[in-house]
């Protein structure tokens, strides 16, 4: 008996699919074309004035007599700049690529301007409209150039301000062995006080930072999507070490996931702390070395609570201060050679996603203990723990206001 064979509705199964896939694209096009050729029957918005506006994305004082500004079109139309203003007096500028702007387009204006160390100046950009754009800028001082020095000092500046701190508040992993377990609890609440405070300056200074990202870029957007993706992903490592971890190796999780949290903190307080280094903002004597000194060093305390019941190998506690104390040093090299809103919006993002994770696995670490005395996790002396974390960041804050 011979076999019959069907035919295949497989290709005309597909073609179908795809064109079903494009349609909504081709009448996609279809009505933009029909809007651009036609307005759609709106009024014409020929004659009517351009919509203007530049953003500063940064201004440099490279030499003794020159002034460099970074600055992007952020807004719908094309903008032209024609004429620069520095103290209330025309001056000459080159500007690169061309004084016209398309949408999102930058460019950078150098200005020959013998500006004056320590004093405050303004600069007027003035488009072929008239609309003026000022930039202020507070405090004339040189910008560093990228060479080795600068390169080093900067790295010194991200040691002092995170990892130093850091190793300096691991120490007392030695000392909280001895300690009673409601005492470690307390310590535990103290260090969610911490990481509270963390959350509420990173979020503050990232949305601040992001209001200040052209609008077309939506740093709110920025800032919010950073966020949501970092705490996710930090979530999915978490679930599938936790998944596996026995005890011992769950405390260490969670102390890996602190370092990680804090480090990215303190990568966007580097940023930030350089770029104010940078425009003279900042004046980093000894009092505000001190001050970042005393403000950070909790983080190790809090990095070295979870497993302070353990044993804490060198490898662990170099691995675990590098993690949370060198990114202090990549971002004060971000924020003092090549400062941008746009991605201290997005670190600082990143910054708050992690910490939330973090904040989450610290309680669900208190709440375990808790159940395991058959206690809730609500005791004064955690409550006093927690309320001593705010204080002390919030009391060390103040030295280190920039």
């Amino acid at each position: 008996m011979s076999e019959q064979t069907l035919p295949s509705t497989s290709k005309p199964r597909s073609l179908n699919r795809a064109i079903w896939a494009m349609l909504p694209l081709i009448l996609l096009a279809g009505v933009i074309v029909l809007f651009l050729a036609g307005g759609a029957g709106l009024p014409s918005q020929a004659g009517l004035p351009p919509i203007e506006e530049l953003t500063v994305q940064r201004v440099r004082l490279p030499a003794a007599d020159e002034l460099i500004v970074e600055v992007m079109n952020s807004g719908p139309d094309p903008v032209t700049i024609a004429q620069v203003l520095v103290d209330d007096a025309y001056w000459t500028f080159s500007i690169d690529p061309g004084p016209e702007l398309a949408r999102l387009a930058s460019a950078t204006i150098r200005i020959p301007y013998p500006w004056v160390e320590g004093e405050a100046h303004t600069i007027v950009l003035v488009t072929s409209t008239g609309t003026l754009f000022e930039v202020a800028i507070p405090v004339a001082i040189s910008t560093p150039t990228f060479d080795l020095s600068a390169f080093l000092n900067f790295a010194l500046i991200g040691i002092y301000i995170g990892v130093i701190p850091v190793g300096l508040g691991m120490l007392w992993h030695p000392f909280m062995r001895g300690l009673r377990r409601r005492t470690m609890d307390a310590i535990l609440a103290l260090t969610l006080g911490l990481l509270v405070f963390l959350l509420i300056d990173t979020a503050s200074e990232g949305l601040e930072i992001a209001a200040a990202v052209p609008g077309s870029l939506q740093g709110l957007i920025l800032f919010g999507a950073s966020t949501l993706l970092a705490y996710l992903l930090i979530q999915i490592v978490s679930s599938r070490r936790g998944a596996k971890a026995g005890e011992a190796a769950g405390r260490y999780s969670v102390a890996w996931m602190l370092a990680i949290g804090i480090g990215l903190h303190n990568l966007a307080e580097g940023l930030v702390v350089g770029a104010a280094y940078a425009s003279g903002a900042a004046s980093l004597g000894a009092f505000l070395v001190i001050g970042f000194t005393l403000h950070n060093v909790t983080e190790g305390i809090g990095i070295a609570a979870p497993i302070a019941q353990d044993r804490l190998s060198v490898g662990r506690f170099i691995g675990l201060t590098a993690i949370a104390g060198l990114p202090a040093i990549l971002g004060t090299w971000i924020g003092g050679f090549a400062y941008s809103n746009v991605a201290a919006t997005l670190f600082l993002g990143i910054g708050t996603g992690a910490i939330v994770q973090v904040i989450i696995e610290v309680g669900k670490l208190l709440l375990r203990h808790g159940q395991r005395e058959s206690q809730s996790a609500a005791t004064w002396p955690n409550i006093i723990g927690f309320a001593a974390g705010l204080a002390i960041m919030y009391a060390t804050a103040l030295l280190v206001a920039v």
